[in-house]
């Protein structure tokens, strides 16, 4: 006869916790670090700051390339962030499904932008 020592806890949800709030915390690191590289670049140019110096600074490769790897941490932080609040308030759910949805859309389409902004440059 198996002897019951306590309950069990049940945990509902999708168990994301701590690679959620790494994750989180990683991409805001990067977008930080993105700010202070353009910060310092546009303290240290000469000259006006017009469009010309903006699409001088971007368009360099490896600048262009840092602000892709930034817009995707930039989706996927936003991503987490607005998953887990359709998560926790959110109870219906078709609407929640629906809200999600509507979010990977936008961010998408968000996304598909600004890369062609970026790549136009």
């Amino acid at each position: 006869m198996a002897v019951n020592f306590g309950s069990r806890r049940i945990v509902v949800g999708a168990h994301y916790g701590l690679r959620d709030w790494l994750s989180q915390r990683v991409t805001a690191a990067l977008m930080a670090l993105f700010t202070l590289a353009l910060l310092l670049q546009v303290v240290l140019s000469k000259g006006p700051l017009g469009y010309d110096r903006w699409a001088a600074i971007f368009s360099t490769q490896w600048m262009k390339v840092l602000t892709f790897v930034v817009i995707v941490a930039l989706i996927y932080h936003v991503w987490v962030g607005m998953r887990d609040i359709w998560m926790d308030y959110i109870k219906p759910v078709s609407l929640r499904l629906s809200l999600q949805v509507f979010t990977i859309a936008w961010l998408v389409g968000c996304a598909g932008w600004s890369i062609q902004v970026l790549w136009r440059l």
